[in-house]
């Protein structure tokens, strides 16, 4: 569900400037995003839609060693995660208000080594396909900006998002592993929840999951 606007949030941004950025100076960092960080950390891993910030917090604080970039077109709920990160004290990780749609135009090719995709909006009516955050569009741009190497973490309640989404992967000729239908069933130790994870689980709703790669 997405927030209502409110007055003075780009204002209130602006004390979190040192790790936030908004969508006319993001598009300026493509290929440079090493340096903006300023540290000796070579593993760059970007979430696609970031929501309040729990999911990066939490594993930026366990990864000190990779920097992290989430990306959210909410600027309400980008500063609700700015507030969490700047609680932890985080230097590794960078926020910005941007839309996904122009993803391709702020990396430049090869410059991300993982993209993590939870919960994306499952645009469930068939003529909305082409919104969907794994539509065959979608996973071209981020084959383009991903490394060789790199891969593609993505999470969803929604199972016919699921299904659907395992078919565009095969599309993209992307290949797919650690695929379940329930990863709560036998969860991985290192498996960080997040706000939405956490609401659908305790509601008994099953968690898909798989990692994609080029």
């Amino acid at each position: 569900m997405r927030l209502r606007k409110k007055p003075h949030t780009f204002e209130k941004l602006e004390k979190f400037a040192d790790f936030v950025t908004v969508e006319k100076i993001v598009s300026e960092r493509a290929g440079n995003w090493r340096k903006i960080f300023g540290n000796d950390n070579q593993k760059l891993y970007v979430e696609l839609g970031t929501g309040k910030g729990d999911f990066i917090s939490q594993l930026a604080e366990k990864n000190p060693q990779i920097n992290f970039i989430g990306l959210e077109v909410e600027a309400a709920v980008v500063l609700a995660a700015a507030r969490k990160i700047a609680d932890k004290n985080l230097s590794n990780v960078r926020l910005a208000v941007f839309d996904i749609n122009n993803i391709a135009e702020i990396f430049a090719d090869n410059e991300i080594d993982r993209l993590y995709i939870n919960f994306c909006d499952p645009w469930p009516k068939k003529r909305h396909a082409k919104r969907r955050l794994t539509f065959i569009k979608f996973l071209e741009m981020y084959k383009k900006i991903l490394a060789q190497d790199g891969e593609i973490h993505f999470k969803t309640d929604n199972r016919a998002l699921f299904d659907f989404s395992l078919e565009q992967f095969a599309l993209a000729d992307l290949k797919v592993s650690d695929v379940t239908n329930d990863l709560h069933a036998n969860e991985p130790p290192d498996n960080i929840r997040t706000e939405y994870e956490n609401r659908f689980s305790a509601a008994g709703v099953p968690i898909n999951r798989c990692v994609v790669r080029r």
